[in-house]
């Protein structure tokens, strides 16, 4: 399986590497990647634990309560199981 990844890897690589536009099209996903974890995360995923529980005890004693609470209602069934 690992060399498999590094032929995979060795393949991508000497493909981009002798490609006229190899630098330019790297650049452009690494800015993508940059805007889609890092800019939008900043925006749409705030730290809910942060701004909700003031130490680090409260934060872990809620992520434990709900992890470990038992479910409100039964899993629904699908009808057509019936």
């Amino acid at each position: 399986m690992l060399s498999f990844a590094r032929t995979m890897y060795a393949l991508y690589v000497d493909g981009f590497r002798s490609m006229v536009l190899g630098r330019q099209l790297w650049k452009i996903i690494l800015i993508k990647l940059v805007i889609l974890f890092g800019v939008i995360k900043i925006f749409f995923f705030p730290d809910f634990l942060a701004t909700t529980y003031s130490s680090d005890h409260e934060r872990a004693n809620h992520v434990l309560s709900a992890l470990t609470m038992e479910p409100t209602s039964p899993p629904h069934e699908h009808e057509t199981d019936q």
